[in-house]
């Protein structure tokens, strides 16, 4: 038979994912790998602040870690094994680029240091946020508590997809479908679940992402 030939030989087989989904973790690891100034890859710092943008170059998600940026981020993105994935509230598809703020000195400090800087950063990093949304908001299921502003490090920042592949991905009608999907989800989870008014809050958001893209999308085809 020429089927046991064929998978020795790997001919003629389909790929172990989709090109999407190669493309995703391509594309993921290589923003993780960008220097910063002082030559050192950002993701490999194991404390810092991130920030998600969508393809409109909204920001959509802000977050913080202490086991490692790259460590942190796969899980939201590729693993899918954070809280907000899992509750549909953060589509991996939909994130355009990633902004890493490294925080290279904690790695001596206390831990009362390291939380009370994180917090802070973090909280920065949400106040630039939602100045730079268009909504006022982002799709954060939690609540980020509010503290003292702080200088932040350098930033590195990357787009995960390069050309082509971006031009397909970033087109209006794909993404208002995977929004729509990504609201149904969320929707199903909250009919489904106790949940917190963070989570109703991010439905609201999602929803007005939606009708803005909707909108914007029938105006340039008329």
């Amino acid at each position: 038979m020429a089927w046991p030939s064929l998978a020795r030989k790997g001919v003629g087989l389909m790929p172990d994912e989709p090109l999407d989904v190669t493309e995703l973790y391509d594309g993921v690891d290589r923003v993780l790998g960008l220097l910063g100034t002082d030559g050192r890859a950002a993701g490999d710092c194991k404390f810092g602040v991130y920030l998600f943008s969508d393809y409109d170059g909204e920001p959509i998600y802000v977050g913080q870690t202490r086991e490692q940026l790259r460590t942190r981020i796969r899980r939201h993105l590729t693993n899918q094994r954070t809280d907000a994935v899992a509750m549909r509230v953060l589509d991996p598809f939909e994130v355009a680029a990633i902004e890493m703020w490294p925080f290279w000195d904690l790695h001596e400090e206390t831990d009362e240091i390291i939380k009370d800087t994180l917090d802070r950063a973090e909280f920065t990093v949400y106040q630039q946020a939602l100045a730079d949304s268009l909504f006022n908001a982002v799709l954060n299921e939690g609540d980020i508590p509010e503290a003292e502003l702080i200088e932040l490090p350098n930033s590195v920042r990357g787009e995960i997809l390069p050309g082509a592949s971006r031009t397909k991905r970033e087109h209006p009608d794909i993404r208002i479908a995977r929004r729509a999907r990504t609201i149904a989800d969320l929707a199903r989870v909250i009919s489904e679940r106790k949940v917190q008014s963070g989570i109703r809050r991010t439905l609201w958001v999602q929803a007005q992402r939606l009708e803005y893209l909707a909108r914007t999308r029938l105006r340039d085809v008329r």
